[in-house]
């Protein structure tokens, strides 16, 4: 198991990313792509690493609404 800080925006289609719900929460997941399988809502869209080495998990309804997970170990 790794210990994550992850950095959680929930983006709706109607305030856009300016007026996301924003939450930093601490959790311990044998990886990024298992926490976001197993607490996710929406399915993954897309997944990649930022300029820092963060992973960045990109989840989606397809209808606008999105969540962002920014893992850093």
């Amino acid at each position: 198991m790794h210990e994550y800080e992850i950095f959680v925006e929930e983006i709706n289609p109607c305030g856009g990313e300016k007026y996301s719900k924003k939450t930093l929460i601490e959790a311990e997941a044998e990886s990024p792509e298992a926490y976001v399988k197993e607490n996710g809502r929406f399915p993954v869209l897309e997944s990649a690493h930022n300029e820092s080495g963060d992973v960045v998990i990109v989840t989606g309804d397809n209808k606008g609404s999105f969540v962002r997970y920014t893992f850093t170990e």
